[in-house]
C-alpha cells in the first residue's frame, strides 16, 4: 500500500504498477526520479495513516478529477494485490470511500493531528511513544523527516505553522488522550458529502 500511494500520486505513469513491481530496485528508483523531476501529480499526499481495517488520507487535488483517479488506481491495484496473494475472488473495500472538505487552515491542521493520532486514538498502539514509531503512518516524516527514506508527503501547508522543533510533536501530545473521546471531529470528518476534496478516509 505504502509503495501504491508512492506511485499513483504521479500524472503520466510509463507503465502499470505491477509491471513496475517487477522492475529491479535500481530501475524503480530511476522511474521514481524521473517522475519527480519531470511528472505533474494527481494529487499532493499531506497526510496519511494506515489501519488494519481502514486507511485515512489527507489529500489535495492538484487537477480536477485527480483524488477520484487516484482512489481508483490505488484501490483497484491493491485489490489485485491482496486477492491474488491470499488466492481470493472478488471486491476487497466495501462501500464508498467518505471524503470531506477541509475549509481552513485551522481545520487542516486538526484532522492532520486527528489522522496521526488514529492509531494511538483506536488503542492500535498504547502509549504515546509508541505511537512516535508507529511506521505505516506519515508521522515519521513530519517528526524525522532526515531519517525517511522515500517520504511523500508535503509538509510544508501543516508544519508552516509550528515552529522549528517539538512544535507538531507537542500538538499532538497536548491532545492525545483528548481525541479518544472526541465526536465532534469525528462527524466532520465522516458525514460530509465527496465534493473537491482534499482529505479523503476509507
Amino acid at each position: 500500500m505504502m509503495a501504491l500511494l508512492n506511485y499513483y500520486r504521479f500524472d503520466s505513469l510509463p507503465l502499470s504498477f505491477s509491471h513496475f513491481s517487477r522492475l529491479t530496485k535500481l530501475q524503480q528508483d530511476d522511474i521514481m526520479l524521473n517522475l519527480e523531476k519531470k511528472s505533474e501529480k494527481k494529487i499532493m499526499i499531506l497526510s496519511y495513516c494506515l489501519m488494519p481495517t481502514h486507511f485515512h488520507l489527507l489529500l489535495q487535488q492538484m487537477r480536477d478529477g485527480g483524488i477520484s483517479e487516484f482512489l481508483a488506481c490505488l484501490l483497484n491495484s491493491y485489490t489485485k494485490y491482496f486477492n491474488t496473494r491470499h488466492d481470493r475472488p472478488g471486491h476487497l473495500f466495501l462501500g464508498q470511500f467518505k471524503a470531506s472538505v477541509i475549509d481552513s487552515e485551522n481545520t487542516l491542521m486538526h484532522v492532520s493531528r486527528y489522522i496521526h493520532l488514529n492509531p494511538y486514538t483506536s488503542y492500535l498502539v498504547k502509549t504515546f511513544e509508541k505511537l512516535l514509531t508507529y511506521k505505516w503512518s506519515s508521522l515519521p516524516e513530519y517528526l524525522s523527516p532526515n531519517q525517511v527514506v522515500n517520504a511523500i508527503c508535503d509538509k510544508e501547508d501543516i508544519l508552516s505553522n509550528f515552529n522549528v522543533g517539538d512544535g507538531y510533536r507537542q500538538f499532538l501530545f497536548d491532545q492525545k488522550d483528548y481525541q479518544r473521546k472526541l465526536k465532534i471531529l469525528r462527524e466532520l470528518v465522516f458525514e460530509k458529502p465527496l465534493n473537491q476534496h482534499r482529505r479523503l478516509d476509507r
